[in-house]
């Protein structure tokens, strides 16, 4: 049996999106599986490629990876309004001691990247998670010259471009090989 992990994530322009490909890639090179998933936005279409969340992906998910572009220090108001509905789920306790990660983009190096990850473990906290950052034992956050903290994956864009570089790639995949592993250890225990 695989552990789930729900990588949730919004993504205006797509280096979100490359985040959370990343981290998908971390989860099934130690066995996991990533479970994608996306929100709309007001006016927006949701992911063409993805599904939407819904609150059984809640239920049936053994961890949960979140991304949200920095949007003034804080996750999109598309991830908010979804965890605005999830007072059931958070009631009944569905996600109390599973593994969970945050990740984000910016434009800018100053745009915002560790209170918008700080912010997003916010309702991950409150729902009973076990938030996980990635440790300074991963090489690429002690080089990244762009995005990765210790608080979650991220990417630059004025320092990386378009695309993510290869030490933010490679903490995106640490990240979610590190949620995989607990995600992992905890389901053969139960």
């Amino acid at each position: 049996m695989t552990a789930r992990v729900v990588v949730l994530y919004y993504s205006r322009n797509g280096a979100t999106l490359q985040l959370a490909d990343a981290i998908a890639e971390g989860l099934a090179s130690v066995g996991a599986e990533a479970v994608m998933r996306t929100v709309a936005s007001a006016g927006e279409p949701a992911s063409q490629r993805d599904m939407t969340i819904s609150l059984q992906d809640l239920e049936q998910c053994d961890g949960l990876i979140m991304g949200s572009p920095t949007r003034f220090g804080h996750m999109a108001s598309a991830l908010q309004q979804f965890w605005e509905t999830s007072s059931s789920s958070w009631l009944r306790g569905v996600l109390v001691d599973k593994p969970a990660a945050v990740f984000t983009s910016s434009s800018s190096m100053h745009g915002g990247q560790e209170s918008t990850l700080l912010s997003m473990m916010v309702p991950l906290l409150h729902h009973g998670m076990l938030v996980l950052g990635i440790p300074y034992t991963v090489p690429a956050i002690q080089t990244t010259a762009a995005g990765g903290t210790p608080y979650g994956a991220s990417h630059v864009e004025h320092a990386a471009g378009k695309q993510l570089s290869q030490d933010e790639r490679s903490a995106a995949k640490a990240l979610g090989a590190r949620v995989g592993q607990l995600a992992l250890s905890l389901q053969s225990r139960s």
